[in-house]
């Protein structure tokens, strides 16, 4: 009698199991192939909303001004946390180049989608040698969420993902997945050489420097990986070796004081309370990994994936208990170890009637989180040309404002805008008054705000506003209709979508 063979085992070709277990191999690898494909066309249509304006306006400033390059949004000389090394090295390329804004985005997503893939695929080997562990891994990432559309910068869904492909956080992310993978090798019994820790040391900065809540997810998961390690008297001087190098890079970074942003001020409070809320309709289908987790911790203690998903729920419970909503961006430190321990629990499981009913779950998973998503092939297909049930999916990408450029507007020139297209005017190159965005270094940032809403407000004197004009150097008015009927010194000059109108500032 011959022993069954395991899931890593060849089964002969002739036999119907050979076949199935092919099969088993290839359709996750097909699958994921396929998902690749659709956000690399989905790249091309580069759809508009949340952030992408402030990165944009970021490259733009850096294009323009690699040394002192100011605030991103508005007309002042304030550092921003916006000015990575990462969005450093696509200045110099939309500078060298002479590449649009949108095109070097562009080229950041398929790069940013590159590192991600080849990084999720690496550590996942340090974790199963299975051929199919990979690719089960990066489709329970994108798909291993919940039956409510979650999108949100540094959350893997598919959704999500397609939003923010070009943004620093899919590369920051990319990087952690090298980071992670570079760590545990090091961390291996057979210690790595001492020059490498000083390189993982500046590889960490540069994810925190790139973006900083991805930072903290990375920092969790090289702290469970060093602890799953059982790190001796060999490996804790090289950790020194690299916590210092990573330190000394953060201290002396010159676009922005990144030790002041643990002293952000209450807007960033605000803005994460969100992620508290709905959580089993968001991120329900994460309770399978879950179980998974469980399952690995019965085999070992020390697995690294259990220690970061407690580490993860730890900041995150923190953040909710305290009020500190801003650690809520540690969730994906709980939620990607669950994601992960879900894939590999269908090729890592004991016997195989037990993996081929956790295939069948966690298929079932998948399944109901692509539905959930699937309005993101409206960004690459014509909403009109897909089924109703997923056409309503789809959320329309935000239109921009070309058409303010193509009438008269500058790089440079201030436009004078409420919230919803300041976020988008400066990735152009104008500024606006207000930032559309929380900017932890512009001081007077309450009073421009306030200045803009004293702008609008029906009730404001003409003489007000034309102060207001005056103080902040405005050029351009982006407003409502009957603005220059008003007698606020404004000369219509074209229309935009949703009856926008822009004014030209009469002297």
């Amino acid at each position: 009698m011959h022993a069954a063979p395991s899931d890593l085992e060849p089964v002969s070709r002739t036999t119907p199991a050979g076949g199935t277990a092919r099969a088993g191999r290839s359709l996750p690898l097909v699958a994921a192939g396929l998902v690749l494909v659709l956000l690399l066309l989905v790249v091309v249509r580069l759809p508009w909303a949340g952030d992408l304006g402030m990165h944009a306006a970021t490259v733009q400033r850096l294009r323009h001004g690699l040394v002192h390059p100011g605030n991103p949004l508005v007309d002042a000389g304030t550092p921003s946390p916006y000015y990575s090394p990462w969005m450093l090295v696509l200045g110099c390329v939309a500078r060298v180049t002479g590449l649009s804004v949108f095109v070097v985005l562009r080229l950041a997503a398929v790069a940013g989608l590159g590192l991600l893939t080849t990084g999720v695929w690496r550590y996942v080997r340090t974790l199963s040698a299975h051929r199919a562990a990979p690719a089960l891994a990066l489709l329970a990432l994108l798909f291993l969420w919940g039956p409510e559309l979650f999108n949100w910068s540094g959350f893997l869904g598919l959704n999500s993902l397609a939003l923010t492909v070009s943004y620093p956080s899919v590369f920051a992310l990319g990087l952690t997945f090298h980071f992670w993978t570079w760590l545990t090798g090091a961390c291996a019994p057979r210690a790595a050489a001492w020059w490498k820790w000083p390189a993982l040391g500046l590889l960490w900065a540069s994810i925190l420097l790139c973006h900083q809540f991805t930072g903290v997810v990375a920092s969790l998961g090289a702290l469970a990986v060093v602890i799953a390690s059982r790190p001796g008297r060999t490996v804790l001087p090289r950790l020194g070796a690299a916590l210092l190098p990573g330190l000394a890079a953060l201290w002396l970074w010159p676009y922005y004081d990144f030790f002041a942003l643990f002293t952000a001020g209450a807007d960033l409070e605000a803005i994460h309370r969100p992620l508290y809320g709905h959580l089993a309709a968001r991120f329900g289908l994460v309770l399978l990994g879950v179980v998974a987790l469980g399952l690995r911790w019965r085999r070992d203690r020390r697995d690294p994936l259990v220690l970061f998903f407690a580490l993860g729920v730890l900041v995150f419970a923190a953040g909710g208990l305290t009020g500190h909503y801003s650690w809520g961006r540690a969730l994906p430190a709980a939620l990607i170890p669950a994601q992960l321990a879900a894939a590999l629990e269908a090729v890592s499981a004991g016997r195989r009637a037990v993996r081929a009913g956790w295939a069948c779950a966690l298929g079932a998973a998948l399944a109901v989180g692509a539905w959930t998503q699937a309005g993101t092939l409206g960004y690459v297909v014509q909403p009109d040309a897909l089924p109703g049930v997923v056409a309503a999916k789809y959320r329309t990408p935000w239109a921009g404002y070309q058409w303010i450029m193509r009438a008269g507007v500058r790089y440079g020139d201030v436009v004078m805008a409420r919230t919803f297209p300041a976020r988008q005017i400066p990735a152009y190159g104008p500024y606006t008054v207000a930032p559309g965005y929380p900017d932890v270094f512009l001081a007077d940032a309450g009073r421009r705000e306030a200045a803009v809403t004293r702008y609008f407000d029906g009730g404001t004197s003409v003489g007000e506003r034309r102060g207001i004009l005056r103080e902040y150097g405005v050029r351009w008015v982006v407003g409502p209709r009957g603005l220059a009927e008003a007698g606020a010194g404004l000369r219509k000059v074209a229309g935009g979508p949703g009856g926008q109108v822009l004014y030209r500032v009469v002297p």
